[in-house]
């Protein structure tokens, strides 16, 4: 029998396990909702055929109820910034002006006279990197103070005014509405990102152009580099890419590291709550030069996936109450296999949530 014979039908098996597997699963799940549905945290009337809606996880739930006014500001600011890109002919620094102004007027509503704390923090790194960023134990450096501000603010939880001094502590009354210190972990990343690139600038060689072509299979066969980072941020009309590793991401010049191009990275709105994380230089490059890869009918084809998915996740949460397991503790009383079923789901449920937020917000 010859090997195609053989991987087909490996493949049928395969897929008949897989069909199995779910089925299993899949019914398991709808008798342990069913069956404990009236003693888990966290469910709502749903309005999928009179099923509860499983909101216990907080991030989802507060991310799904404001899904519409998310949907409607990120669309009116895009469109803002794109019209002032467009007429005016903003490039890198003009656009982060207009994206900071943006940004801190949402960190102002979510944090109050926090931001404070967030914009005091970001300009001691700015100062640290800026003194120590040439130096070859500026690593070192940059991780101990980002590290010391993560332990401090978990102690102190965030701070108070009135322990700087008692005529300020009129500002603990205006905290906001979402605590500064829960999400100051993306800007901390955003930190240390900003931070090698620009040690990275200051310490490593010009990239030899030649080399590289040779070295890039993209680049050789004169394909597009995956993330471009234009030639106005290092030598003329030279593209670098994921395939040359760290280097692509180490020439950017140091006039391209001002505040304001800084402060757009740390508190960029679409990405500040939730992420992802880019690095500084990818982050600056699509500051002044939009992606231009995908059509229109590609980007309508992402949207549609991106709505499937979001029916899939409200189907999921309507039919199998699996976080909600999770955090009622009633997991405990259950067997094995149950506990297997629902930690499965469960991790469904996370990847599933984050790639909608993320697939979501990084598109802005």
């Amino acid at each position: 029998m010859n090997n195609s014979s053989w991987q087909h039908r490996e493949l049928i098996c395969l897929i008949l396990y897989a069909f199995v597997f779910y089925v299993i699963i899949i019914r398991r799940s709808l008798h342990l909702s069913h069956d404990h549905y009236g003693t888990l945290y966290g469910l709502r009337p749903g309005w999928i055929g009179g099923w509860y809606n499983d909101v216990s996880d907080a991030q989802w739930r507060n991310f799904r109820a404001n899904l519409p006014i998310l949907t409607v500001v990120f669309g009116i600011f895009t469109m803002a910034a794109n019209m002032m890109r467009a007429f005016y002919h903003l490039k890198a620094k003009g656009m982060s002006i207009v994206w900071l102004l943006i940004s801190l007027a949402y960190l102002l509503y979510l944090h109050g006279a926090c931001i404070i704390f967030v914009l005091s923090i970001a300009a001691v790194n700015l100062l640290l990197v800026k003194i120590f960023g040439k130096k070859k134990y500026f690593p070192f450096v940059l991780w101990g103070f980002n590290i010391s501000v993560l332990i401090c603010n978990r102690v102190f939880e965030g701070y108070r005014f009135s322990s700087i001094g008692q005529h300020w502590a009129y500002l603990d009354n205006f905290r906001g509405t979402f605590r500064w210190h829960i999400c100051f972990n993306f800007v901390t990343l955003c930190h240390i990102s900003f931070g090698y690139d620009y040690h990275w600038a200051c310490c490593s060689s010009w990239l030899d152009q030649k080399k590289h072509i040779q070295s890039c299979p993209k680049c050789s066969s004169g394909q597009t580099c995956y993330l471009l980072l234009q030639s106005c941020y290092c030598l003329s009309n030279i593209f670098f890419c994921m395939n040359f590793n760290f280097p692509q991401e180490r020439n950017l010049q140091n006039n391209n590291f001002s505040l304001a191009v800084y402060l757009c990275y740390l508190v960029y709105a679409p990405l500040y709550i939730a992420g992802p994380v880019l690095s500084f230089n990818t982050f600056a490059s699509q500051l002044d030069t939009p992606q231009k890869n995908y059509s229109l009918r590609e980007v309508a084809w992402y949207g549609l996936r991106w709505v499937f998915s979001l029916l899939l996740m409200e189907l999921m949460t309507h039919l199998f109450y699996y976080n909600a397991f999770a955090i009622s503790g009633l997991w405990k009383q259950l067997s094995p296999m149950d506990v297997f079923i629902i930690g499965y789901g469960v991790l469904n449920f996370m990847w599933l949530k984050f790639s909608l937020i993320w697939l979501l917000l990084s598109n802005f």
